[in-house]
């Protein structure tokens, strides 16, 4: 698909609408994505596809095929020896309350589980979560290269995703010139920067996706947790603890189940760096009880990485 009229059938039948139009093959939309990636596609036949598409939705089909040309796209992160790397995608920040995402990751890495922390952030009205992880000490690495050092040496690292896929970074990006979200965004969630040696924490807000993502966890047969994301953020909320399910070599199962809210669980706050990383450390040091469902998190998740 390297020309331009080329692009045209394929529009022709996924922008009819969301009850008329078709979904690509596995085929169609790997290379179709691989070329979205390669930025060989024209503007107005990507904003063609990209509206389509979030009009239509992603099928079981497209999400493997965009899957298999985003990893084929992606740079590798050295894994260490020992447990599985746990992989925190962060690409929308905290809005209303603390982000304890880094939470979840600094108490992995002190059980002696890697955390690769991955993403971008775009939302002015967020408070940015590389800011609170500079806070915090943790610096993003310049590549993968020096990623898979980091997590050699302290077993946490974060990367930003135009390290580990550059195409996809600027797919990304397209949401603040156009306004909308589109299928970068469901893809980005899956991103696998250490195949393999991974348990992606794959953290969703619509619940129409986690029928997606789990049918796309078990056509990989992955290992990963499934879950309903916190602010968009993958840490479970400290009041409510989501369904945490597991999986192993794509075989999936529960390993605490969703809750009922419990108001005295609100570990209170801004969500201002300042105040953020203050109750993070407050945290870690045990001065400030850490969430239940936190905890729940972090040991379901040691126990895929050591599976």
């Amino acid at each position: 698909m390297n020309d331009t009229m080329q692009y045209a059938p394929i529009i022709k039948e996924i922008g009819r609408g969301a009850k008329g139009a078709k979904p690509m093959s596995e085929a169609q939309a790997e290379t179709l994505f691989g070329d979205i990636l390669n930025q060989r596609v024209p503007d107005l036949e990507l904003g063609a596809i990209l509206l389509s598409m979030r009009i239509k939705g992603e099928d079981a089909n497209e999400i493997a095929g965009f899957k298999r040309a985003m990893d084929a796209r992606t740079a590798q992160v050295a894994a260490p020896a020992g447990p599985r790397c746990v992989v925190l995608p962060t690409y929308n920040g905290a809005r209303k309350q603390p982000n304890l995402m880094p939470l979840v990751a600094m108490l992995l890495a002190r059980e002696g589980v890697p955390v690769l922390i991955q993403g971008r952030h775009d939302f002015e009205s967020r408070v940015s979560p590389f800011e609170l992880l500079a806070a915090l000490g943790i610096a993003p690495a310049g590549s993968a290269d020096e990623a898979g050092a980091q997590l050699a040496a302290s077993k946490l690292a974060c990367i930003a995703v135009a390290e580990l896929c550059p195409g996809l970074d600027a797919l990304l990006a397209l949401r603040r010139r156009v306004g909308l979200r589109n299928s970068g965004h469901t893809l980005a969630k899956l991103l696998d920067p250490c195949r393999d040696r991974s348990v992606r924490v794959i953290a969703v807000t619509h619940p129409e996706y986690l029928e997606r993502m789990a049918e796309q966890l078990d056509r990989e047969h992955a290992n990963a947790m499934l879950m309903r994301a916190t602010e968009g953020e993958a840490y479970a909320h400290p009041r409510r603890r989501p369904r945490l399910l597991g999986y192993l070599d794509g075989a999936a199962r529960v390993l605490f189940e969703q809750e009922d809210g419990d108001p005295l669980r609100e570990p209170g706050g801004d969500c201002n760096v300042a105040d953020n990383a203050a109750l993070i450390r407050a945290m870690l040091e045990g001065r400030t009880p850490a969430p239940q469902p936190i905890l729940d998190q972090v040991s379901a998740l040691a126990l895929l990485a050591r599976a």
